[in-house]
């Protein structure tokens, strides 16, 4: 399993900022290893956060995200210890989800 996500989320008034750093190879499909062999892809396809429950982001990404992708949004309606939890699951079905209280 991946290691955990790095996860921020600091309130302003009612508007969240949320920071997350997440673990993963991003693997392309067209590099190649030493023997000239292709490294097979192997990077996330979904991203979902939400908050009490409530989707606040959903994203479709691609072979174009740089490896340990890092990511930045923000979102209104949420309140200083409510949690925000964040999943991901990739092209090989891996997934992971990692949840943090607002401060």
């Amino acid at each position: 399993m991946a290691q955990p996500m790095k996860i921020r989320a600091t309130a302003e008034g009612d508007v969240v900022t949320v920071k997350v750093l997440m673990s993963h190879v991003m693997e392309t499909g067209q590099r190649k290893n030493d023997k000239g062999e292709a490294i097979p892809a192997h990077f996330i396809q979904h991203v979902t956060v939400t908050h009490k429950g409530r989707v606040v982001l959903a994203a479709q990404w691609g072979t174009s995200i740089a490896a340990n992708p890092f990511t930045v949004f923000k979102f209104t309606g949420g309140a200083k210890g409510d949690p925000v939890k964040v999943t991901w699951i990739d092209s090989r079905g891996d997934t992971r989800s990692d949840e943090v209280a607002i401060t």
